[in-house]
């Protein structure tokens, strides 16, 4: 990510609510899984390359990430950018596992259609733990600025 993306991302956090409330829903979602993160000095400069995410703490008058590491620091929410994977990074067996544990094929009587997968709402939460589980970016979060691109192998998904 550049400099001037990190600043953009920065900027963008700190000052539209709804992106801010977006970008900590996603997180804390993911925090149970070993999120992978960059961690950005207040220089918006690559401070930690790789760490880990293990706690959301909501403290005071701001939200504060804490991250595993030797140093036991504390970061503002808009200092990291976690690794995700893309959509389009699922492997062939995750799409068969996808598609055989969460959606069930509805067939229609709709000329043109045929046949289409649809969820209940019980699976449609399960997916998306499975998604925050496989840390896939289901949200655009890389897209937008918001998350880095996970490089393979970061994540040793079973």
């Amino acid at each position: 990510m550049k400099k001037d993306d990190v600043v953009e991302s920065f900027i963008l956090l700190q000052t539209d609510e709804n992106t801010k409330k977006f970008f900590d829903a996603d997180i804390s979602a993911r925090i149970p899984y070993r999120l992978h993160c960059c961690v950005y000095n207040f220089n918006r400069e690559v401070w930690v390359e790789d760490d880990i995410l293990y706690n959301y703490d909501l403290g005071g008058n701001c939200q504060t990430l804490k991250i595993l590491n030797e140093r036991g620091s504390c970061l503002m929410y808009y200092q990291i950018r976690p690794y995700l994977r893309p959509m389009s990074s699922m492997t062939e067996e995750e799409t068969k596992y996808k598609l055989s544990n969460f959606f069930r094929i509805i067939d229609t009587k709709i000329e043109g259609v045929g046949h289409f997968p649809t969820l209940n709402s019980i699976s449609a939460i399960k997916y998306v733990d499975w998604l925050n589980s496989r840390h896939f970016d289901y949200r655009g979060l890389i897209e937008k600025g918001l998350a880095l691109e996970a490089p393979e192998g970061m994540y040793n998904i079973k």
